[in-house]
């Protein structure tokens, strides 16, 4: 199967050159260390390695190093509800993306201005409920972002994301192991 027609996005927590090096030129990294602290030691590595390499890096809810680094965009996870991002003076193709999971999260992120919204967890994964094709339909009405689907998508259920107005998946073990097609 083909997945050209959708964009995808890797979260990663841990710089590791090896299998990162072995990843399709068109997958968009997202840095989002489990500790929630940037290490800057391990950013610039990782920034210097995703220009060798032709990645776009994506650096999670801190704008100010994002734009330092001179990184591709940042992401603005759910729980940050921070309205300031607008303030900032960015380069041409930097862009905000974030997620959310309910619709008044939805109406957060389009106060932030992201460009893009994870919408999330699509399928069930880990116990966890979802939001399943036909509930996140309805989300996927309104035109004015582009939508993500994020959580739990393996292999086989990703053929039904093609029966949706996603643009895009993003997902940590669909990278891990194999990667896409």
């Amino acid at each position: 199967m083909h997945l050209s027609k959708f964009k995808k996005y890797y979260f990663i927590d841990d710089f590791n050159p090896i299998h990162l090096k072995d990843l399709d030129k068109n997958i968009t990294l997202i840095w989002r260390p489990k500790d929630k602290i940037h290490r800057i030691e391990t950013i610039y590595k990782l920034c210097n390695f995703c220009k060798r390499n032709r990645l776009k890096l994506i650096l999670s809810n801190n704008v100010k190093l994002a734009l330092k680094l001179n990184l591709n965009g940042v992401y603005i996870s759910a729980h940050n509800k921070n309205l300031r991002f607008n303030a900032y003076q960015l380069k041409k193709g930097f862009k905000f993306i974030g997620s959310a999971h309910n619709i008044y999260e939805i109406n957060i992120k389009k106060l932030q201005k992201v460009e893009e919204i994870f919408i999330s967890p699509i399928f069930k994964f880990k116990g966890r409920p979802a939001l399943y094709i036909h509930k996140s339909r309805a989300l996927c009405d309104d035109k004015s972002y582009k939508k993500i689907a994020l959580g739990g998508i393996n292999k086989t259920n990703i053929k039904l994301l093609y029966l949706t107005k996603f643009s895009g998946f993003a997902g940590i073990n669909f990278f891990k192991k194999k990667g896409p097609e």
